[in-house]
C-alpha cells in the first residue's frame, strides 16, 4: 500500500474554477459550473461522462506503456483476452464454490508450470495463484522458514536466528520478507565485474540458520542468469561435509518464463533436488496484465500443511495459501487463456521475438561507441549498459532524462553494494516492443548524441535520481 502526504493545499481555500460546459450531457451547463474537489468528497454526484473525462483527462500525463523500457510488466494483450477480462473481473478468485470454473483453471494453470519446470510428479506438485511474484516470494520464504523452524523445535526461538542467503541484486520483496517474518537477510555484495550470487558466495554465508538460499533466474539489474545448478551443486557438497541440508528457491519471476522455451538445456529448476520451490510473474514473460503470479513446490512435503488454512467459507471448506484473501479471477483466466493460445511453440517464437530485439538493440548501442555494455540480451530480454570510460560531456542520467523527453521512459540507477560507483542504463524488451519501435529508439538515441556530445560536463542531478531504481 502506498503510502501519500496529504493534499497541500485545502480545498476550501482553492478558489473555484469554471469547466468545460460540454462535460455536461442533456444540458451542458446543469450542475458543471465549476469542477469536483481532489481531495475531499463532492458534496454530490456527477454525470459518468464528466466524472470519466476528469479522471481520463488527468492520466493523460502519464507516460506511454508502451515505451516503458523500465517495466518488467506486461503491457500489450490481444482484444480477445480484453474481453475476457472484462468477463471475469467480478468474480472473486477465493470463492472457489461460487466460481468452481475459474478454481479450476487455476488448478490448470499450476499443472501446467509444473510440467513445464520439471516437478518429479507434475500431478502431486502443490502450487497457487498470486497477486505477483512479491507475494509469491513472501509464500515461499515462509514455507522455508516453517520447515528450517520445524528442525530446530530446540533452538529457535530462544538462541537461534534464521537466516536467508541472496545476492544483493534480489528484488526488494525479499528484503520485505526479512523484515516482515524476522529474518536475517545475508546479502552478498556485487564485486568487480560480478554483479550477482554465484556458487562459492552463496556456501560461504550458509549456516545451521540458513533457511535457504534465494538464486534469481533474471536479474533486474542487468538480466542475466545466476548459475542456480552451480549453487545447488556447492550446497550438495556442504551438506557432504557438515550435514546441513539448506534448499534453495528459484526467484525466476522473469526467467521462469524465459529459460524453459529458449534455454531448454539449461538446469535451474525442479530437475535441481535440491531446488524446493519456484515462482514467476504471469503479468511479466507470463503475458498477462498486472495482476498474477505463480507458487510452486516440487512436492507437498516442501510445503509444511501448518501453513495451509482450511476456512469454512460460504458453506465450503477451502484450502487457501495467501496473504490476501478476496482478489479478482480474471488474471488466471488470462494466464489460461494465454497458456492454451500460444502452447510451447507459441511462448517460444514470442519469446524469441523479443530476445531477438534486445540483442539487436545492445549491439547497435555499443557500435554507437559511446557506451559500454555490461550485458546482451541474451538471457533475459534485458540489457544494462552505461558510459564508455571516454565519455565525460554527459552520464547516463543525462541520456535518460532526455530520451524521456521523447517518450521513452529508460531508467537509469545505481547498482547496490560494492558497485556504487557504477550507474547504469536498462532496457527491457517485451512482447509487443517490435523491432519497428527499436529502431525509432535507435533514431532518437542517435540523434539525441549530437547534442549531449556538445556538453562540456554532466549536467547537475539531485542525488535521490541517482538511487532511483525500477524493478
Amino acid at each position: 500500500m502506498s503510502l501519500h502526504r496529504g493534499a497541500r493545499e485545502r480545498e476550501h481555500e482553492r478558489p473555484a474554477r469554471p469547466v468545460n460546459p460540454f462535460y455536461g450531457e442533456a444540458d451542458p451547463v446543469a450542475g458543471m459550473d465549476t469542477e469536483p474537489p481532489r481531495h475531499t468528497l463532492p458534496d454530490g454526484p456527477i454525470s459518468p461522462h464528466a466524472a470519466y473525462q476528469f479522471v481520463h483527462d488527468e492520466l493523460m500525463l502519464d507516460g506511454n506503456a508502451r515505451l516503458n523500457l523500465a517495466t518488467f510488466v506486461t503491457t500489450w494483450m490481444e482484444p480477445t483476452a480484453d474481453v475476457l477480462l472484462l468477463e471475469c473481473r467480478d468474480k472473486n478468485m477465493i470463492d472457489k464454490d461460487e466460481y468452481p470454473r475459474t478454481a479450476e483453471l487455476e488448478q490448470r494453470c499450476v499443472a501446467m508450470l509444473a510440467h513445464l519446470w520439471h516437478a518429479p510428479d507434475p500431478h502431486t506438485a502443490i502450487g497457487c495463484s498470486t497477486t505477483g511474484s512479491s507475494e509469491a516470494c513472501m509464500l515461499a520464504g515462509m514455507a522455508l522458514k516453517r520447515r528450517w523452524t520445524q528442525r530446530n523445535r530446540d533452538r529457535y526461538p530462544g538462541t537461534a536466528r534464521p537466516n536467508l542467503v541472496m545476492g544483493a541484486n534480489v528484488q526488494v520483496c525479499w528484503e520485505k520478507f526479512c523484515n516482515f517474518w524476522e529474518v536475517e537477510a545475508r546479502q552478498v555484495p556485487m564485486e568487480g565485474d560480478r554483479f550477482h550470487l554465484d556458487a562459492d558466495t552463496a556456501v560461504a554465508l550458509c549456516d545451521e540458520n540458513t533457511i535457504g538460499v534465494v538464486a534469481v533466474l533474471g536479474s533486474t539489474f542487468d538480466g542475466s542468469y545466476e548459475p542456480v545448478a552451480e549453487i545447488c551443486a556447492a550446497l550438495d557438497a556442504l551438506q557432504e561435509r557438515t550435514g546441513l541440508d539448506i534448499p534453495v528457491h528459484v526467484d525466476g519471476a522473469s526467467g521462469g518464463m524465459i529459460a524453459p522455451f529458449l534455454d531448454p538445456d539449461l538446469e535451474w529448476d525442479f530437475r535441481l533436488p535440491r531446488v524446493a520451490s519456484i515462482n514467476t510473474s504471469g503479468h511479466k514473460y507470463g503475458l498477462v496484465y498486472p495482476g498474477v503470479g505463480w507458487a510452486l513446490w516440487r512436492e507437498q512435503d516442501a510445503l509444511p500443511e501448518e501453513l495451509v488454512f482450511r476456512v469454512n467459507y460460504l458453506g465450503g471448506d477451502l484450502p487457501t495459501f495467501a496473504l490476501n484473501f478476496s482478489r479478482p479471477g480474471a488474471q488466471v483466466v488470462a494466464q489460461y487463456y494465454t497458456f492454451l493460445r500460444l502452447g510451447r511453440e507459441g511462448y517460444r517464437a514470442v519469446q524469441q521475438a523479443t530476445r531477438d530485439v534486445a540483442c539487436s538493440m545492445a549491439e547497435r548501442i555499443a557500435a554507437l561507441g559511446d557506451f559500454r555494455l555490461l550485458t546482451r540480451g541474451d538471457q533475459l530480454p534485458v540489457f544494462a549498459f552505461t558510459t564508455a570510460d571516454d565519455i565525460t560531456a554527459f552520464d547516463v542520467f543525462d541520456v535518460s532524462r532526455r530520451m524521456r523527453e521523447r517518450g521513452w521512459l529508460l531508467p537509469a540507477y545505481t547498482f547496490p553494494p560494492d558497485r556504487q560507483d557504477l550507474s547504469v542504463l536498462r532496457v527491457v524488451c517485451r512482447n509487443g516492443f517490435s523491432m519497428d519501435l527499436a529502431d525509432l529508439f535507435m533514431a532518437d538515441l542517435k540523434q539525441l548524441l549530437t547534442e549531449l556530445r556538445r556538453q562540456t560536463a554532466p549536467l547537475d542531478r539531485p542525488e535521490n535520481i541517482a538511487t532511483a531504481f525500477h524493478h
